[in-house]
């Protein structure tokens, strides 16, 4: 028993020293000491550590230096205790940037980490400093000087002033590409979105050297040669120098073009139990003896994965491999099926839109969370998200989920304005001179939507246009949208009358795939026609004669030969019965489709690719108008093989009316064409025209009547101007027109709205009976099938200031009664 008692006692003892052991071994706990603060609370330093570790505390310190409220800020430590100190330099009472006049203020201040009410900082000031100096540089003022100086005040207050001096502009002065071969520094520059500085660089920002720009111009570059074929080409290396003698950046891209590759043979090799890869070739964009196609190549493998997908291999990726043959300069694309690991997306991350909201992103996944992970999906949702224009730059990175089949999207965007105001003005021979203010927002409140509004004034035509577009109507891949419209055009030379035209439109664009869109409207507008007659334009004086309406002379008795016009209410300009008939106001009431097709390389400066358009409207949904109006338009771009950047375009175009129901179609339903079907004539100077009307004002046409039916071609070849900077825009083109305007289907006899004559039924003018008047005859001359054409020049210029053109044509065959123009200038400017 005692010695029971004597282990219990040494063992309780060896319990106590272990106890104490571990008492004396335990680390105190670390302590967070502030020194340095006079007018900072030491808690709310503190604050900012979240604990002592040494991760912990280096984000406690570049907290507290970004919160710009110290001079300086350290750390140490003594023992397990970590010591703050901060120094609080002079409390700034204001931030000034001065000197600044091509960079707004309110765009560099949110720049700055020097801020009013916090602590100066020398080094925070100097960094500051480099930000501007930054900003300067990306907007195109690589010369810029920025220093800073602080202004001492009262009780140790002090202002701190950023001193700007902007110099000149320093853009991009030449843009040199080493090793091309196939095609010349010119052609590849223009496919560049950085231009060269020109004379006309004070009107534009795209010659400024923007390194994020640039890179994605090689990468156009790149596509570019992949799209025709150059299957190995690569960029070697980009330079960029500032020269200062030159005042601007040289830019050195170089290159290695490699060989023309064709294809050999493609087919679709399928892994997967239930499908048929040769039953998928319906899929395949690209075919045995086409020039390889890297843009094909791509579309091809975005079908077969969405096609795996519909028949239910969610991870299915199509895999493009190609055998080279080099020798041959020939490829052989297999097109592989496997189905992929299962891996899940687990979440989405949209980081830095801070305008954009995050379903306008999320909506151009074909995928979501929860979904099977879709490397060629997320891809084309890339491109997509690139391609809306809200974003300066849009890049999608993975990173690993809570588990290995999960894993995580981050989509980091950064917003950029989509907001326009502007002010155009132009001038044409056809309506003299325009202007438009106008207003425009392609990111509505960050929600994706269009809204435009204009207002258009000019010599002869004024107006105001209103529209709204929803890209994604009830959440599905459905634009919808209407527009609202007022419009007016007064009498001028080519026209007799005046039309107001007052209505809107509802439409919706559905996509068919991704060349072929489908999109029906529906239209409900009024159209009011008025013929002026006063003494500037007596058109209607011999219903209603005016101070001004000659009357017969016996000095100048009628001569059956050569009537007198002298002396006749047609002599000084009268519209036609037809054109008569028309006033006042009709409603028209129709619902319509386009059905567009477009595989055009480049929509704003095309080179390869096709353009259709083919229209339908039915009118007599209400309404007074009762017609079916068809037209189609089709446009094939093509380079000419072995000349640099020469385009030949071929069009062919052509339209219907028919009317039904008993209709009768009027000078507002008819066509009236002139140089948009043939270049060399007037507006409205082709087709039917009322040949009863043969007057001085018009001597030997007569007012135009339109037609129901036309058809128009034109071959045109489009080139450089030699010896000129491409980027001054200006092109050169030769072309070649014909086509025809024809059957007007109009009422030809108003006798019943005259007083009648016993045995006469349509009275021509100039005869004793109708008085040396109107008469009551509309003859339509020219009204049968007539081809007219022309070839000529042109002057392209996509200018700064808006897209002019100068035509010059030579009509080569024509009709009696037709009215050309040679000359032909259009405009516009955006201020």
């Amino acid at each position: 028993m005692q010695s029971i008692c004597g282990i219990w006692k040494s063992s309780s003892l060896l319990a106590a020293l272990l106890a104490a052991l571990v008492v004396l071994s335990t680390p105190a706990a670390a302590a967070i000491i502030v020194q340095g603060n006079t007018r900072a609370d030491a808690e709310t330093i503190r604050s900012y550590f979240t604990g002592s570790s040494p991760q912990e505390v280096e984000k406690g310190l570049e907290a507290l230096r970004d919160s710009g409220r110290f001079a300086t800020v350290s750390a140490s430590r003594k023992g397990n205790d970590v010591i703050i100190r901060v120094t609080e330099g002079n409390q700034i009472n204001r931030v000034v940037i001065e000197g600044n006049s091509k960079v707004k203020t309110e765009n560099l201040q949110p720049e700055l980490r020097t801020r009013a009410h916090g602590a100066f900082s020398q080094q925070v000031a100097e960094a500051d400093v480099a930000r501007l100096t930054e900003i300067y540089r990306r907007a195109g003022r690589a010369a810029a000087k920025v220093s800073y100086r602080t202004v001492e005040l009262p009780n140790g207050r002090i202002d701190v002033v950023f001193a700007v001096a902007e110099g000149d502009k320093t853009g991009v002065k030449e843009i040199r590409f080493v090793g091309n071969n196939v095609y010349s520094n010119r052609r590849l520059v223009g496919l560049m979105e950085t231009t060269e500085m020109n004379l006309l660089s004070f009107l534009k920002t795209s010659d400024v050297y923007d390194p994020d720009r640039i890179a994605s111009d090689l990468e156009l570059v790149r596509r570019f040669y992949l799209k025709n074929g150059y299957a190995d080409f690569r960029v070697v290396s980009s330079d960029a120098q500032f020269d200062p003698a030159l005042g601007g950046y040289i830019i050195t891209i170089v290159v290695e073009e490699g060989p023309q590759y064709h294809v050999a043979s493609v087919d679709v090799e399928s892994h997967l139990p239930d499908i048929n890869g040769a039953a998928l070739s319906d899929l395949l964009r690209i075919s045995p003896g086409d020039v390889y196609n890297g843009d094909a190549v791509e579309k091809t493998v975005e079908s077969l994965t969405r096609e795996a997908a519909r028949k239910g291999y969610a991870f299915t990726q199509a895999r493009p491999r190609g055998e080279r043959n080099p020798a041959a300069q020939t490829v052989s694309i297999h097109f592989v099926l496997d189905e992929g690991p299962r891996v899940y997306i687990e979440r989405i991350n949209i980081r830095g839109n801070t305008r954009t909201r995050d379903y306008v992103i999320r909506r151009e996944f074909d995928i979501g969370e929860g979904d099977a992970y879709n490397r060629v999906l997320i891809d084309r949702a890339e491109r997509r998200l690139n391609g809306l224009g809200f974003f300066k730059k849009v890049k999608i990175t993975n990173e690993p989920g809570s588990s290995p089949d999960r894993v995580i999207l981050n989509v980091d965007v950064e917003d950029q304005p989509t907001g326009n105001f502007g002010v155009s003005g132009g001038y044409s021979t056809n309506q003299g001179f325009i202007a438009e203010v106008s207003v425009s927002e392609s990111n509505f409140m960050g929600r994706g939507q269009a809204v435009r509004l204009s207002v258009q004034a000019g010599q002869i035509a004024r107006g105001v246009n209103f529209s709204f577009t929803e890209p994604y109507f009830l959440d599905q891949r459905i634009s919808a949208g209407f527009d609202v419209f007022a419009r007016r055009q007064d009498a001028y030379s080519y026209s007799i009358y005046s039309s107001t035209s007052v209505g809107g439109t509802i439409r919706f664009g559905v996509p068919v795939t991704d060349e072929l869109s489908f999109s029906p409207r529906y239209s409900l507008y009024q159209t009011t026609i008025s013929i002026p007659n006063t003494n500037n334009k007596p058109y209607n004086d011999c219903t209603v004669p005016t101070a001004v309406t000659p009357g017969p002379s016996p000095f100048f008795p009628y001569d059956q030969g050569y009537p007198n016009l002298q002396y006749n209410c047609l002599s000084n300009g009268e519209a036609s019965l037809a054109i008569k008939e028309s006033q006042g106001t009709i409603t028209t009431s129709s619902i319509g489709y386009s059905l567009n097709y477009a595989t055009i390389d480049n929509f704003m400066n095309p080179h390869n690719g096709w353009m259709v358009n083919f229209s339908q409207d039915a009118a007599g949904l209400g309404g007074y108008s009762r017609y079916l109006r068809t037209t189609g338009d089709v446009r094939y771009f093509h380079e000419v093989p072995y000349l640099d950047d020469v385009v030949g375009i071929a069009r062919l175009q052509g339209g219907n009316l028919t009317p039904f129901g008993g209709y009768t179609p009027r000078i507002q339903d008819n066509f009236n064409l002139g140089p948009s079907l043939v270049r060399g004539f007037a507006p409205g100077g082709i087709g039917p025209r009322d040949s009863n009307l043969f007057t001085t004002w018009n001597a030997r046409n007569g007012n135009s009547l339109g037609g129901t039916d036309y058809v128009g071609g034109s071959l045109e070849v489009q080139f450089p101007l030699w010896g000129v900077p491409k980027d001054l825009g200006l092109r050169g083109a030769l072309f070649a027109d014909a086509g025809s305007l024809w059957n007007f289907q109009g009422r030809t006899n108003y006798a019943n709205n005259l007083p009648t004559i016993p045995g006469v039924t349509c009275l021509a003018a100039y005869t004793p009976e109708a008085g040396y008047g109107q008469g009551t005859c509309v003859v339509p001359a020219s009204n049968g099938f007539r081809l007219r054409s022309s070839v000529g020049a042109s002057i392209l210029w996509n200018s700064p200031m808006g897209p002019i053109r100068f035509d010059y044509a030579v009509v080569t065959s024509k009709a009696a009664t037709d009215i050309t123009q040679n000359f032909r200038f259009s405009g516009g400017a955006n201020f």
